[in-house]
């Protein structure tokens, strides 16, 4: 074979056999790219003990044939836009290895798994609480009812509930969990499609506000925005709780 289709041959599946007769080749084109094969299996090696690793919250429940959601939000610190939540149960057999934090993946990786996770998942939620109940009953406790609502439009009732730092106010059992969406899967998914829900929201914002920028900010207050709330004030998104918010109030 030619380097080339060496090459096309160890971007797929390859037999030990096919393994063997490449590490007898002695070119030195070859024996770079089994190196960088090798690389590149140890690495997904890696990842795939990782993302089984953080399936050990589910277990608990699964060894005892129970339904177990991930719940995580994203918005808490923006000026503008709702905090969105979500909740989801994903299988036993869920495969997606590169789902992990939303905070570690590029938009153009949540973006690619965010219709994967709702293939996938047994069912899936969405929950929002926008910036009047924010501003009504606090960040903290929209986040909470934003989580219950995901949690309630799940089409089949959980056992249990893994949710990243919070708790959320229904009577179902929970663990709390310190940085949640590193630790399980199932946070790690709820934190990608909240996250893309969110983003997207927050894009058609854009479209309606374009003077805030709220496409490339997602609501957060930089410089762009922070000038733009200057010059126009606060857009019926804006949360008015929220320092420097009210102070451009016209």
């Amino acid at each position: 074979m030619t380097i080339t289709e060496i090459k096309s041959l160890l971007q797929g599946e390859v037999s030990i056999e096919q393994l063997n007769e490449l590490k007898a080749d002695e070119r030195k084109g070859v024996q770079k790219l089994l190196i960088s094969y090798e690389k590149r299996q140890a690495k997904f090696a890696q990842a795939k003990a990782q993302f089984q690793d953080r399936f050990s919250y589910e277990k608990r429940f699964w060894l005892k044939d129970q339904l177990v959601a991930g719940v995580d939000e994203v918005g808490r610190g923006p000026l503008a836009g709702p905090v969105v939540t979500a909740a989801v149960i994903l299988p036993h057999d869920f495969d997606l290895i590169d789902v992990n934090d939303s905070k570690k993946l590029s938009p153009k990786k949540r973006q690619a798994l965010f219709p994967k996770i709702l293939e996938k998942a047994i069912s899936v939620g969405v929950g929002l609480a926008n910036n009047d109940v924010i501003d009504r009953i606090n960040i903290y406790e929209a986040d909470r009812v934003a989580m219950a609502h995901a949690v309630q439009g799940l089409k089949v009732k959980p056992n249990a509930l893994l949710v990243d730092a919070m708790n959320v106010p229904l009577n179902i059992p929970q663990v709390k969990l310190i940085h949640g969406d590193a630790k399980s899967n199932s946070i790690a998914a709820a934190s990608i499609v909240a996250k893309v829900f969110r983003d997207n929201l927050m894009d058609a914002y854009g479209e309606l506000y374009p003077e805030y920028d709220f496409r490339h900010n997602a609501g957060y207050g930089t410089r762009e925005h922070m000038e733009a709330l200057k010059k126009y004030g606060p857009t019926p998104i804006h949360r008015r709780s929220f320092a420097p918010v009210s102070e451009y109030e016209k």
